[in-house]
C-alpha cells in the first residue's frame, strides 16, 4: 500500500530538531508518515527502490536533497511512480521559494502539504542526461558558488552575496556562443552569464530567473554581457534584486532548448559545481515528476506566484 515517506540526512543530524520533530508528528497523524534518515547514495536508493507506487516522498532538507532524491529516483526509473513532497530545512531552500512552501518553520510547512495538491512539474535535462529541479548557469553564477563556499557556513544566505560580489570583480566573463531552439543569438562580447532553469531563485533567494514556472513547459533563459568591471558590480547587485533583466545587456526569453559553446566554463546545477566545459545544453523535459505544492488563490499576483502554482479556491467546510 502507498504511503507517505519522509527523508532526512543523518549525517545533519536532521530529526533531533525540535521543529522537525513537530512536522514529523503532524504528518504522521494526518498520513502515518514514517522518517527514514540515509547516510549516503546507497541508502538513498535502498529507500526508494523500495517504497510502494504512488508513495508520498517528502525531502526533509534543502534544494541538495531534493535534488539528490530527483536524481535517485531518474537513475532508478521511478521518477514519475511516486508523489514528491517538500518540508525545507537548508540553507537557500530556492526551490521552496518558487513553489510557495514555508521556509522559516518546519510544523508550518508540513502543515501546507495536509492541504496541498498535486502538480506535474518540468524537469530540465543537461547534454548527459542529467536532471535539474531548480536552475544551472555557466559564467559569473557557477564562479559566485565557488567564491561563495567558505562564507556559507559562516554567513547562511549571505554568503552567496558575498561570492557574487567577489566574482563581480575577479571574473571577466567567457567568449561564446548561445543558441536558443536552433536559433543563434546574436553576440555583444564577452558572456558573463547563461541562466537555464524552472525555479526563479538561487544562492538563498536572488531572482535569477524571476518569472520561471515549473509547469509551464518550457524553459526560462537569461544571458547576460555585462563586461565592464563596474557594470558587472551593477549586475551582480541588480540580480539580487531580480531587476537584472530590465538591462539593456540582459537578453531574457522562454525556450525548449538552449546550447553554449565557446571558452571551457563551470556550471553551476542545482548548486552543485561541475567541471568547466565548452559545451553545455539543455532542454525541458515537460510534466516529468509529480509534486504537492500549497493551495495559491487567484487573489495572489502572478509576479508572486508561477501561474501553473495557482489552483482553484481551496474547498471550504460548511457551518
Amino acid at each position: 500500500m502507498a504511503g507517505w515517506v519522509a527523508i532526512a540526512n543523518a549525517n545533519a543530524g536532521t530529526s533531533s530538531d525540535a521543529e522537525v520533530a513537530a512536522a514529523m508528528t503532524l504528518l504522521h497523524e494526518a498520513h502515518g508518515a514514517r522518517l527514514v534518515e540515509t547516510k549516503d547514495t546507497d541508502d538513498l536508493r535502498d529507500v526508494l527502490s523500495s517504497v510502494a507506487d504512488d508513495s508520498v516522498v517528502v525531502t526533509l532538507g534543502g534544494d541538495g536533497s531534493l535534488h539528490a532524491i530527483v536524481v535517485v529516483l531518474d537513475e532508478l526509473g521511478r521518477l514519475g511512480d511516486v508523489v514528491l513532497a517538500l518540508v525545507p530545512h537548508g540553507t537557500g531552500n530556492d526551490f521552496a521559494r518558487t513553489i510557495g512552501m514555508d521556509r522559516d518553520d518546519s510544523a508550518a510547512a508540513a502543515e501546507q502539504l495536509l492541504d496541498a495538491r498535486e502538480t506535474s512539474l518540468d524537469l530540465v535535462r543537461d547534454a548527459r542526461g542529467r536532471p535539474v529541479v531548480n536552475a544551472v548557469h555557466v559564467g559569473i553564477g557557477a564562479e559566485a558558488a565557488v567564491e561563495a563556499s567558505p562564507w556559507k557556513k559562516a554567513l547562511g544566505p549571505v554568503g552567496y552575496a558575498v561570492g557574487a560580489i567577489i566574482s563581480g570583480v575577479k571574473h571577466q566573463g567567457f567568449s561564446g556562443s548561445v543558441v536558443i531552439d536552433d536559433d543563434p543569438v546574436p553576440s555583444r562580447g564577452r558572456i558573463i552569464q547563461v541562466a537555464v532553469g524552472n525555479g526563479r531563485y538561487i544562492g538563498g533567494g536572488a531572482p535569477l530567473l524571476p518569472e520561471a514556472d515549473p509547469g509551464d513547459g518550457l524553459l526560462d533563459v537569461a544571458i547576460s554581457w555585462s563586461h565592464p568591471r563596474l557594470r558587472r558590480l551593477v549586475y551582480a547587485w541588480r540580480l539580487r534584486k531580480g531587476r537584472h533583466p530590465q538591462r539593456d545587456d540582459v537578453e531574457y526569453r522562454r525556450a525548449t532548448s538552449v546550447a553554449v559553446s565557446g571558452d571551457a566554463v563551470p556550471g553551476s546545477l542545482d548548486g552543485e559545481v561541475c567541471a568547466p566545459s565548452s559545451s553545455h545544453r539543455w532542454t525541458i523535459e515537460p510534466g516529468a515528476f509529480r509534486m504537492l505544492v500549497p493551495w495559491q488563490t487567484a487573489h495572489e499576483t502572478a509576479e508572486d506566484v508561477p501561474r501553473s502554482m495557482v489552483g482553484p479556491a481551496q474547498p471550504t467546510s460548511s457551518a
